[in-house]
């Protein structure tokens, strides 16, 4: 696209960074994008043609739904042609669940869409917001011979770039909030920022945007622990039109072995059901032939999450199975990386 200004669309879907105290109730309560740019004149020096579009009603993050990441999805969609790049500002909760879902829905992406928000409220002295949004917003114009630096649906936060869906939030204090445990960081923000290109997804042969309609929403998780109980674990995987479960187990993905755990799982997995096995742990892989604990997992037809997150394991799922294709397929393809999400 020959344009003299990059052009890059805000979305604003609501989150801390746009949050003002309600003084009859205390709390913190979303008000819309014009709050914001009010309180960063520095967007007005950048040499981008910006635009911005407020989700109505703006949303705090515990309230976000996989219909809102279609919502996102859409808009991306009939606003590609137009824009070189997409900025999300979004509450941190949930913000890797949506990078994740993003980095699905939107197949054969080739501009860059950068999620970002704050922990303290963009007009707090402290606030971390305006460097994450103004940072934010320069990664998503930057381009290399001509093309975008970062093609890909990514997290910026506190001078980091991750891949959004090898992201995990850490902290609910701390500025630095996210990590990304299993994949390097895309890039630093520092005097400069710098691109560790050899970790980008950069496309290859180049294809139209193809954007998800529909997300299954027919799954759980699963948390082993020591002392679960058969009633919870069959209470749980007998939930009505349960169609695919994650199973966090430990380590390198290890669970019980107990003879009513291993036949509750059979019989689900018997009925049509998936289950994903995934490490409770920060880093790692899930290797079920490690162990003979995980090698029974593996005999009774539980999938390896390999090293994915949790929450990149449920947008992938959601995904999958809305579109139609047989156990076998989705089996196969949870194997498989289809955004930069499993090594």
């Amino acid at each position: 696209m020959n344009r003299a200004k990059r052009s890059i669309l805000l979305l604003y879907t609501g989150g801390t960074i746009g949050m003002v105290h309600d003084p009859e109730t205390g709390t913190l309560v979303p008000l819309d994008f014009g709050h914001i740019s009010g309180q960063v004149p520095e967007l007005k020096r950048f040499s981008y043609d910006l635009k911005s579009l407020t989700f109505d009603p703006v949303v705090d993050s515990s309230d976000i739904s996989p219909d809102m990441w279609l919502a996102m999805a859409a808009v991306i969609e009939q606003n590609y042609d137009s824009y070189d790049g997409f900025v999300i500002l979004h509450g941190t909760d949930t913000m890797a669940y949506s990078a994740s879902a993003l980095s699905f829905l939107l197949q054969n992406l080739e501009k860059p869409v950068i999620f970002t928000g704050s922990q303290l409220p963009i007009g707090v002295l402290r606030t971390d917001g305006k460097e994450n949004l103004i940072t934010a917003i320069e990664i998503a114009a930057a381009e290399m011979n001509g093309q975008p630096m970062v093609p890909e649906v990514c997290i910026y936060f506190e001078n980091r770039l991750m891949r959004g869906n090898r992201t995990t939030k850490l902290s609910a204090e701390q500025f630095n909030a996210f990590s990304s445990p299993n994949y390097p960081d895309l890039a630093e923000a520092g005097v400069h920022i710098k691109y560790n290109t050899k970790f980008i997804r950069y496309p290859g042969i180049r294809q139209k945007l193809s954007v998800g309609k529909r997300l299954c929403t027919d799954i759980s998780i699963l948390k082993i622990y020591p002392g679960i109980t058969e009633g919870t674990v069959r209470s749980v995987l007998s939930v009505r039109n349960l169609r695919a479960v994650i199973l966090e187990t430990y380590g390198a993905g290890n669970a019980p072995t107990y003879r009513w755990f291993i036949d509750a799982l059979k019989e689900f997995i018997g009925r049509g059901g998936i289950v994903l096995n995934v490490t409770q742990c920060q880093g790692g892989s899930v290797e079920m032939s490690a162990y003979k604990t995980g090698k029974t997992l593996l005999d009774t037809g539980v999938i390896s999450g390999k090293d994915i997150t949790t929450e990149a394991a449920i947008a992938k799922l959601m995904y999958l199975l809305a579109s139609g294709d047989d156990n076998n397929k989705i089996n196969m393809l949870l194997n498989r990386s289809l955004a930069g999400e499993i090594t």
